[in-house]
C-alpha cells in the first residue's frame, strides 16, 4: 500500500469516525439555562453579580470563552424545581487558574460552596476537573454561580455526573494517558537507538520531537502540574505554550534534515530558517508576555508553521519524487485533522465525547508511528538508491575496463611513436643546449672582454698622464742640468797663472746670464714633478696588481676596502668633471671570498653607476657617487649608491635577468647584473636594489664574515 492510498484511507476513517460519534449526541442533557458574564477588571463580587446582565449560551454544555485575559462568571438557571440523587456538577477543564461555586436562593446572598474531594482522589482533582456536589433539589427560583478562570483559553464541558462516573472517566482517562505515554516512550527509546547506531541528525531532532510532544500533552491533561512541576507555578502556567514552542522547534529542524530541503526545496529552505529563527524570538520573549498572549502567538505560529510543512513535504514527494515524504505527509495529515477535529468538538460541530477528547492524543500517536515508518523507509530509499547506484557504478568500472583495454593498445601505440619524437627532440635539444652553453660562454667573455676593454683604456689613460708629466720635465731639466755643467767646466777652465779675477767675474757674468738662482728652482720643480709622476704610476700598477686577481678561485681573508678603492682609481679616468666621489668606508673585518670575483662585482656596479649619471639628459652642476662599507650583525654591507637617471619598478624586477639591458644596441650584452647576482649567490649573500626613477639607484651587497 502506498503512502498517498494510506493517507486517504486514515482521512476517510476519521470522519467515518466522526459521524459515528455525531450520531451519539445529546442534546440538552444540561438541565440548566447557562448565561455568562465576562469580567474584565477580575475584580467581580459574588455579591455585585446579580447586577450584571448575562449573555445566554445556545450551546450549554460546551463552554467555549476564547484567550481573554478575564474571569468569567456562568450562571445555571432552571424554570422549575429539579431532582437530583447525589449528582455533582461536574466541569472537564484541568487548565482553569482559579474556580469557585456560589448557590443563591430567593432573598438570599450568594454563599460559597467548596468544591467536592472525592474520597482516594484529593491528589487528582486537577486531572479529573472540578467537582460541587448538587443538593437533592434545585428550586426553580435558585441560581448557580461558577466563577472560572483559565491559564489559556477557556474551553470546558458541564455536565451533571455521579461520583462513579467521575471515578470511572478519571481511571480511563489515566488508563488511556498510561498507553499513550508508553507509545511516545518506545518511539523515544527506539528512535534514539536508532540515533546513536547510525548517526542521522534527523534522528536526534525526530527524539526531541517527541519528548517535548509527550510533555506538551501532559501539560494540557494536568499531569504535568502533578508529577514534575508542581512546585514551579510560573512554569505550570507556561507549559502548554513553552513545551508547544520546543515541539515545533525540533519538528521543523526535523523536516529541514528529513526532507533535505536546502536541496530539493531551497525557498522553503530559507522559508524554515526564517520560522525557526522566529519561534527562539518567541521562546525569548514568551515570559515577557502575558500567558493569553503567548498562547495565540502560539497558536499562529503553529498553524502556519504545519501549513508550511506540509506543502513542502507535498512538493517534494510530488515534485521532486522523495518517496519517503510520502509518509511524512501521512503522519502531518493525520495530526493536522485531529486537530481540527478535536477543535470542532470545542465548538459542538462534532459531540464532546471519549473519542473526540482524546482525538489529539490518537493522531499524535498515529504521527509520531508514522514519522518513524518515515524514518525507516528513508533509510531504505537511501539504501535502494545506494545499491542502485553501486550497481551503475559497477557496470560503469566494467564499461570502464573495457575501455580502458582499448585505450592501453591505442595509448601504447601513440606512446611508442611519442617516444620516438621524444628522443629525437631530446637529441636536438641537446645539441642545441650544447650550443646555447657554448653562446653563453662567448657572450660572457665578451662581456669579460668589454669589461677589461673598458679596464684597459681606462689604465692606459691614467698611466699616460703621469708618463706625459715625466716626459715632459726631462728635456728642461737636461737644459737646466747642462747650464749648471756649463759653470761647473769654466770653473774647471780657470788658469790659476792668468788674470783670475777676470776668470771669475766672467763666470759671475755667465751665472747672471743663465739666472742660476731660476735654474736651482725650477730643477727642484722638475724632480719633484717627475716623483709625483712616478708615484701616481706606482699608485695604478698596485691597483692594477690588485684587481688583476680576477681569475682567482681560492677562498681566502680579504680587505673589501682594498678591493673598492682600487676599483675607483681604475675607472677613474672615466668618470665626468661634475662627478664627486664620496668615500665612507668603515673598519671592516676580513671577509672569506674570492677576491678577484669580488673585485668584477665592483667593477660592473661602479661602471653601470657612472653611466647612469653620464645618461641624464640634463646632468645636474654636480653629481655624487657614494661609496660605503660598514659592519653589522656578523655580516659586511657595501653601498654603491648613484644620483643618476633611476630605474622604472618594472626594470627593477628585471635587472638580473641574463640578457636583459637598458642600453643601446651594441653597448651592452645584458650579462654584467647577472653575472653580479650570480657571483654574490655563490658567496651567499644577498644584493638589494633601491632605486627611483629620476632620483639614483643605490645597490647594497651583503657578505657573510665567513660563509659556510
Amino acid at each position: 500500500m502506498t503512502p498517498t492510498t494510506l493517507n486517504r484511507l486514515l482521512i476517510v476513517l476519521l470522519l467515518i469516525a466522526g459521524k459515528c460519534t455525531y450520531g451519539s449526541f445529546k442534546k440538552d442533557s444540561l438541565p440548566f439555562n447557562v448565561a455568562y458574564y465576562q469580567d474584565n477588571t477580575n475584580k467581580l463580587k459574588a455579591t455585585q453579580v446579580h447586577e450584571k446582565l448575562f449573555v445566554q449560551l445556545p450551546n450549554r454544555e460546551v463552554l467555549n470563552l476564547g484567550v481573554d485575559d478575564a474571569t468569567f462568571w456562568i450562571k445555571l438557571s432552571t424554570t422549575k424545581d429539579i431532582v437530583f440523587d447525589k449528582n455533582v456538577l461536574f466541569i472537564e477543564q484541568v487548565r482553569v487558574k482559579s474556580y469557585e461555586m456560589y448557590r443563591e436562593k430567593q432573598g438570599e446572598l450568594p454563599h460559597l460552596q467548596q468544591p467536592l474531594v472525592l474520597p482516594g482522589y484529593d491528589k487528582l482533582k486537577n486531572v479529573q476537573g472540578i467537582s460541587y456536589l448538587l443538593t437533592d433539589t434545585i428550586r426553580k427560583d435558585e441560581v448557580i454561580y461558577l466563577k472560572l478562570k483559565s491559564h489559556e483559553n477557556f474551553i470546558a464541558k458541564i455536565s451533571i455526573v455521579t461520583q462513579d462516573n467521575i471515578v470511572a472517566k478519571n481511571s480511563f482517562r489515566d488508563v488511556f494517558f498510561g498507553i499513550y505515554t508508553g507509545v511516545m516512550l518506545i518511539m523515544f527509546i527506539y528512535n534514539l537507538f536508532l540515533f546513536i547506531v547510525v548517526r542521522d541528525k534527523s534522528y536526534i531532532h525526530y527524539v526531541f520531537y517527541i519528548l517535548f510532544t509527550w510533555l506538551t500533552q501532559i501539560s494540557i491533561q494536568g499531569y504535568g502540574e502533578i508529577y514534575i512541576w508542581n512546585s514551579l507555578p510560573l512554569v505550570n502556567s507556561y507549559s502548554v505554550v513553552l513545551c508547544s514552542l520546543l515541539a515545533l522547534l525540533f519538528a521543523d529542524l526535523f523536516t529541514i534534515s528529513f526532507l533535505n530541503t536546502k536541496v530539493f526545496a531551497p525557498r522553503a529552505h530559507k522559508a524554515f530558517l526564517t520560522y525557526i529563527v522566529l519561534i527562539l524570538l518567541t521562546i525569548c520573549c514568551i515570559f515577557l508576555l502575558d500567558n493569553r498572549t503567548a498562547f495565540m502567538i502560539m497558536q499562529v505560529i503553529i498553524m502556519t508553521g504545519v501549513i508550511l510543512a506540509l506543502s513542502t513535504s507535498y512538493y517534494v514527494y510530488f515534485k521532486k519524487h522523495f518517496k519517503p515524504a510520502g509518509y511524512y505527509n501521512i503522519a502531518w495529515t493525520i495530526l493536522f485533522i485531529g486537530a481540527i477535529f478535536f477543535i470542532l468538538k470545542d465548538y459542538s460541530i462534532i459531540p464532546y465525547n471519549n473519542f473526540t477528547t482524546y482525538l489529539l492524543q490518537i493522531s499524535s500517536a498515529l504521527e509520531v508511528l508514522l514519522l518513524s515508518f518515515a524514518l525507516a523507509d528513508k533509510i531504505n530509499f537511501f539504501k535502494k538508491e545506494n545499491e542502485i547506484a553501486q550497481a551503475q557504478a559497477l557496470n560503469a568500472s566494467l564499461e570502464n575496463q573495457k575501455l580502458i583495454k582499448e585505450q592501453n593498445i591505442v595509448l601504447e601505440k601513440k606512446v611508442h611513436e611519442r617516444t620516438e619524437e621524444l628522443q629525437s627532440a631530446n637529441s636536438t635539444l641537446n645539441i642545441t643546449l650544447t650550443n646555447l652553453k657554448e653562446t653563453q660562454s662567448q657572450l660572457v667573455d665578451a662581456e669579460k672582454m668589454a669589461a677589461l676593454g673598458q679596464l684597459t683604456a681606462g689604465i692606459a689613460h691614467e698611466i699616460n698622464n703621469p708618463i706625459n708629466f715625466v716626459t715632459s720635465n726631462i728635456k728642461p731639466l737636461e737644459l737646466d742640468i747642462n747650464d749648471l755643467k756649463d759653470i761647473i767646466t769654466k770653473y774647471e777652465e780657470i788658469d790659476f797663472d792668468g788674470d783670475v779675477k777676470a776668470q771669475v767675474e766672467e763666470i759671475e757674468a755667465f751665472k747672471k746670464q743663465i739666472d742660476l738662482g731660476f735654474v736651482n728652482n725650477e730643477i727642484v720643480s722638475l724632480l719633484s714633478g717627475i716623483s709625483e709622476g712616478a708615484k701616481r704610476t706606482a699608485e695604478i700598477i698596485r691597483s692594477l696588481r690588485n684587481f688583476s686577481r680576477l681569475d682567482e678561485s681560492d677562498m681566502k681573508p680579504v680587505d673589501l676596502n682594498e678591493g673598492l678603492q682600487s676599483t675607483l682609481v681604475l675607472v677613474r679616468n672615466n668618470m665626468p668633471h661634475n662627478l664627486t666621489v664620496i668615500n665612507e668606508l668603515g673598519n671592516l673585518p676580513k671577509v672569506e671570498c674570492q677576491p678577484g670575483k669580488i673585485n668584477q662585482v665592483f667593477m660592473n656596479l661602479v661602471s653601470n653607476a657612472v653611466q647612469a649619471i653620464k645618461s641624464k639628459k640634463v646632468p645636474a652642476d654636480e653629481e655624487f657617487l657614494t661609496i660605503k662599507s660598514w659592519y653589522e650583525e656578523q655580516q659586511v654591507k657595501i653601498s654603491i649608491k648613484d644620483t643618476g637617471i633611476g630605474m622604472t619598478e618594472e626594470t627593477k624586477h628585471r635587472i638580473f635577468e641574463p640578457f636583459f639591458t637598458t642600453k643601446d644596441i651594441g653597448e651592452g650584452t645584458g650579462l654584467g647584473l647577472s653575472i653580479v647576482f650570480s657571483i654574490i649567490e655563490k658567496h651567499k649573500g644577498h644584493i638589494d636594489v633601491i632605486s627611483k626613477l629620476g632620483v639614483g639607484t643605490e645597490f647594497i651587497i651583503t657578505l657573510n664574515v665567513n660563509p659556510e
